[in-house]
């Protein structure tokens, strides 16, 4: 009966709320009704649901379908003892909700489901937001209570040796799916439980695709193909929800099969199609605090592992000295993102973390060391309209002084907005020659025709 009762998230022997009314909304006040409809039917399920039938849901020996029907059979019970004039497909959906608290995630599953929508937040049982095609928006999808969003929050994390409480009050975790869910509590939250659901496509997104979004031109998109053929070390920079996962997973396709990858994440977030990947994640520290294996431990033992090259989802600290120098040391064609708002800022950036390995090197060697291993930036932002955008396509040249000398290749030129809230701009060609050509030569790659009449001026 306790699995029962966890998965329905609300106790047996707990009242059902009389809620008032009076001087609501006409929509809230039907929404509440539902609640405590389909709060009366949690409670028949837990007192008169016989053993046989418990053990059947606890086990994953049935379909939905079955286990529909059986619920629909207690809903018909309680509507009978307590006439209410509920609409057939009012029906359905309660049958529906509550089949998604014993086999799902409750009331977000629908949500989950739903292609259209690229992320979930919870603020809080009572107010979920989604982003859709950029733009966020509030759903009338609630939680019943912050006890009812905790169980859920523990059906995302358990299985994952992962806990979630007062002690520990956040957490990284990922669905079976794949999509990324961050997770912090009281008493850091002061709004109850938080959620972030970062969704992904089930089938991971083409070039093809990014150029039919707008996010580059064609043109942009075969020479980032032939960089990574050419083995170029590529540093995706944007800020967060601009699209950095995506790109770098589009651009980890154009690796030839034959290679053997290393890709190295938080959460497992990457979709790899080659053959020879080998996949690692980092674990947080247990209830002692100990056995925490970080990004830098990873980056340290992949160099043992033959990579032809390594994947760094995210660069946040110290593992950045590791990433670079693997860089320089003959793992060329290494891909891996950072949080800043330009190709100039990712340095500025790049160097703190450095500092952050308590390595005490001068401000010129880390530079030095930033200059020789990076050949490429990739610099995507969130426009206003909600859409994504390779803003820049800028080389890493050599030092000159002090300083890392940045050239443009491609950029983003927004000239305004439309009438219906849409960016308009254009993508455009410096027609400079990068200096990393030697590169494609030792891997016998050319440069795009494209990029040569870019380079000839025609």
């Amino acid at each position: 009966m306790s699995l029962l009762l966890e998965r329905l998230g609300r106790p047996a022997g707990e009242p059902i709320q009389q809620k008032t009314i009076f001087g609501r909304r006409q929509a809230e006040a039907k929404e509440d009704n539902y609640q405590e409809l389909k709060l009366a039917i949690h409670r028949r399920i837990v007192d008169e649901m016989s053993d046989q039938e418990q053990q059947y849901l606890a086990s994953n020996n049935h379909t939905r379908a079955e286990v529909e029907e059986l619920i629909s059979s207690y809903c018909q019970r309680v509507l009978d003892d307590n006439p209410m004039n509920v609409p057939r497909g009012e029906r359905a959906r309660i049958v529906a909700d509550i089949c998604d608290e014993i086999l799902g995630l409750g009331p977000i599953e629908p949500l989950l489901k739903d292609e259209t929508i690229t992320e979930v937040m919870i603020n809080g049982p009572k107010k979920i937001f989604v982003e859709r095609k950029g733009k966020l928006q509030l759903t009338n999808v609630q939680f019943h209570d912050d006890a009812h969003l905790m169980t859920i929050i523990e059906r995302i994390v358990s299985p994952l040796g992962r806990r979630v409480d007062e002690a520990s009050p956040l957490v990284d975790a990922r669905l079976a799916d794949g999509s990324r869910v961050n997770a912090i509590v009281p008493p850091l939250s002061l709004i109850g439980p938080c959620v972030t659901i970062r969704k992904f496509t089930k089938n991971p997104l083409s070039i093809d695709n990014l150029v039919g979004f707008g996010t580059l031109s064609e043109e942009m998109a075969e020479f980032l193909e032939a960089c990574v053929k050419a083995r170029l070390n590529i540093m995706v920079s944007g800020g967060t929800g601009s699209g950095k996962t995506t790109t770098l997973n589009v651009l980890s396709s154009f690796i030839p099969d034959r290679e053997r990858i290393v890709t190295i994440e938080d959460a497992a977030e990457l979709r790899l199609q080659q053959q020879h990947v080998v996949t690692l994640e980092s674990r947080p520290a247990n209830l002692e605090g100990r056995g925490a294996i970080t990004i830098r431990d990873l980056v340290r033992n992949a160099l043992r592992m033959r990579p032809d090259r390594i994947i760094v989802g995210e660069v946040r600290s110290g593992e950045a000295l590791d990433m670079l120098q693997a860089m320089n040391t003959g793992h060329d064609g290494s891909l891996t993102t950072g949080h800043a708002n330009s190709p100039r800022d990712i340095l500025s950036r790049l160097e703190t973390m450095v500092m952050m390995a308590g390595m005490d090197l001068p401000v010129r060697a880390i530079r030095e060391q930033i200059a020789s291993a990076l050949d490429l930036i990739i610099q995507q932002s969130r426009i206003q309209d909600g859409s994504r955008k390779i803003t820049y396509i800028t080389e890493v040249q050599k030092m000159e002084g002090d300083t890392i000398v940045l050239q443009d290749l491609f950029t983003y030129v927004q000239t305004g907005i439309n009438e219906s809230g849409k960016s308009v701009g254009y993508y455009e060609a410096s027609g400079l020659q990068p200096m990393f050509l030697q590169k494609f030569k030792m891997n016998g790659v050319e440069l795009p025709k494209s990029f040569m009449k870019q380079l000839r001026g025609e």
